[in-house]
């Protein structure tokens, strides 16, 4: 599930906000001062972070500006929610590092929007190294997923929709994903395709890792989405 970050001083707002965000599928995280902030990100890396200017002690411009100078936060999506509504301030916080910027009020169907689009437009810098797990390899620059087992490689026959749904899930091992989530990340949201098309290419994806027995690699979470589950050897790594 993707997990947001919301760091927002006004109580009303932040849960707001949270009930938007969790009717929509997110996991949320509230922080209400920059500290707080810091404190979540230390324990847990969120996928994405909606940070308000105007905080107590130093501000969500200041914040974003220290994430992007570390090396772990350096990618981290970010975007901005602040009743500034000045072009310089604007342009002060994507120079800051923000994703986007948005102002209050806003509708939630216009946060939920942006979220998605700064998602999409993250996704493909996440994963354009070559994935693998236990001797099943995805490589986006070939468009390959290969198997290796006794020193021998066997190329596994993907059709593109199956290789987008795989390389989402591997990029997140252990991770549910809902079939929402799945059609927004391989499909895109401007696709109006049923929630049942994910269900058919997740089936097609089993069977092109059959001949490798690894179709139980794909499971399916009952009531919740799908998810590639990870040998025990590497979930405790």
């Amino acid at each position: 599930m993707t997990r947001v970050l919301v760091v927002e001083d006004e109580p009303a707002i932040a849960e707001l906000v949270a009930l938007n965000l969790r009717h929509a599928g997110y996991e949320v995280a509230l922080a209400g001062t920059a500290e707080q902030a810091q404190a979540d990100l230390d324990r847990q890396l969120p996928d994405l972070v909606l940070l308000d200017w105007m905080l107590p002690g130093s501000s969500g411009l200041q914040l974003a500006q220290r994430w992007r100078a570390q090396p772990r936060t350096r990618d981290l999506p970010v975007i901005m929610l602040t009743a500034r509504h000045a072009e310089a301030d604007k342009v002060a916080g994507l120079d800051a590092g923000a994703d986007d910027y948005l102002t209050k009020p806003f509708s939630p169907q216009e946060l939920l929007a942006r979220i998605r689009a700064v998602l999409r437009r993250r996704l493909p810098e996440a994963l354009e190294a070559a994935l693998e797990s236990a001797g099943l390899k995805l490589d986006p620059a070939t468009r390959r997923v290969t198997y290796t087992l006794g020193g021998t490689t066997t190329e596994l026959r993907l059709g593109p929709t199956e290789f987008r749904l795989l390389h989402v899930l591997m990029a997140h091992p252990e991770r549910v994903h809902s079939r929402a989530q799945l059609l927004d990340r391989v499909w895109g949201d401007h696709v109006f395709i049923e929630d049942r098309t994910v269900d058919v290419h997740v089936k097609r994806l089993r069977e092109a890792l059959q001949p490798a027995g690894l179709a139980a690699r794909v499971e399916t979470v009952r009531g919740a989405g799908y998810r590639f589950v990870q040998p025990p050897s590497e979930t405790t790594a």
